[in-house]
């Protein structure tokens, strides 16, 4: 069901405040039977004090059993039904960077790999530096600047990630990907899923056979895997659906791209990485600016994926350690929350809900003590699908009228 068509008549402009922290991957898993899971094992004083006058639940970020990727689980936070506004990673990346990215492009998004006698033995390459990342593109922009007719554009994105956009007649977008999304095996070839995108598939895969032959120097950054295939969407705006003047704060590319495709203004953080001091002090600076922020947090997926247990717990305490000073700036309407989980048990993102922490002057009390997944399944908010958290919140910040007569 299409909602937005029926926000946008409720809506109504008020002075009262939304954040939205978005702790990217923070569901989790226990590493044994009857352990804790990381949000368990986290010493969260902090967060436990809130959730005690908060409301919790759990939240599946899209669909049952579908274990999403952070596009669509982003969209759905923001009120967008991820089936029906469907966005590639490429895409995402290169409006993120703000990079040259015209009509009848088709971007994708690229992981440096480290390959051996032809598989994959690490899809991110070790994690290596962003000053590393642009020495490496800076050799692959000199040496392929072009496959057959279409032209070849390479963007630093960060670490291991990177950005190819592709120009040229006769392009389209509906292609697989080249990750095999696991060590030990081969990178995948790019097949076309119509007719009209098979000039792509065949420029992807000329591309990824030059650049192994461009970096076999390299020790670790000798191969490329790529995803996300995409030319330029356009989406409904939060302002318009809305009435919002609502602002990002991110560090990574993907999801400033995410936040701008939907109308968000992107603000400047300072900082490497995740830069969690940059970003609040982002936060502070343009409080009175704006009446909905998004504050995105990413070290948590990003130790989910490795596999690192107690480092995902280290990050997590650590945005604990801020939250008094988030808390200082007075939100009328505070959620926190997950755009999917990511166990470190599993090294990859998982189709289990993650929980929901709703801060707000109108609330049921509930029995829930701690913002951890056990906890969540005590509160009150029940069990909600993604696209249901953007009227709730509006909703307990006066922002919509009543519907109906």
């Amino acid at each position: 069901m299409d909602l937005f068509p029926v926000l946008k008549e409720l809506a109504q402009k008020t002075p009262s405040k939304i954040l939205l922290i978005v702790l990217d991957g923070v569901g989790g898993l226990p590493l044994e039977p009857g352990g804790p899971t990381e949000l368990e094992a986290a010493k969260t004083p902090n967060l436990d004090r809130l959730a005690e006058e908060s409301a919790l639940g759990l939240l599946t970020p899209v669909y049952p059993g579908l274990a999403p990727g952070s596009g669509p689980g982003h969209l759905a936070l923001f009120g967008y039904d991820p089936f029906r506004h469907v966005v590639g990673r490429g895409a995402l990346s290169a409006l993120g960077l703000g990079a040259d990215f015209r009509e009848g492009d088709v971007a994708l998004r690229g992981n440096f790999a480290t390959l051996a006698e032809g598989k994959v033995v690490d899809r991110r390459a070790g994690r290596p530096s962003t000053e590393e990342n642009q020495r490496v593109i800076a050799k692959l922009k000199e040496a392929i600047p072009r496959i057959e007719d279409v032209e070849v554009h390479f963007y630093t994105e960060s670490e291991h990630r990177f950005l190819v956009i592709l120009r040229g007649e006769g392009l389209e977008d509906q292609v697989t990907d080249t990750d095999p999304q696991k060590t030990g095996l081969p990178p995948l070839k790019a097949k076309a899923l119509d007719e009209a995108s098979e000039k792509t598939a065949r420029i992807v895969n000329l591309l990824s056979e030059r650049i192994q032959e461009v970096l076999e120097d390299e020790p670790r950054m000798n191969g490329a895997l790529f995803r996300g295939a995409s030319k330029k969407p356009r989406f409904p705006r939060m302002g318009e659906v809305y009435g919002l003047t609502p602002a990002a704060i991110a560090s990574y590319p993907m999801y400033k791209g995410l936040a701008s495709l939907v109308g968000m203004e992107v603000l400047p953080v300072e900082g490497e990485g995740d830069a969690l001091e940059g970003k609040l002090k982002a936060l502070k600076e343009n409080w009175g600016r704006y009446d909905f922020f998004y504050f995105h947090v990413k070290k948590t997926d990003a130790m989910g994926e490795d596999g690192n247990f107690w480092g995902k717990v280290e990050k997590i305490e650590r945005f604990d350690a801020l939250l008094p000073e988030i808390l200082s700036l007075g939100p009328d309407v505070l959620a926190i929350t997950g755009d999917h989980s990511t166990p470190a048990l599993l090294k990859a993102h998982s189709w289990h809900p993650v929980p929901l922490l709703l801060k707000a002057p109108y609330l049921r009390a509930d029995e829930a003590r701690r913002f951890t997944e056990r906890e969540a399944q005590r509160g009150s908010l029940g069990h909600l699908r993604g696209v249901e958290l953007m009227p709730l919140l509006l909703a307990h910040a006066g922002k919509l009228l009543k519907y109906g007569a």
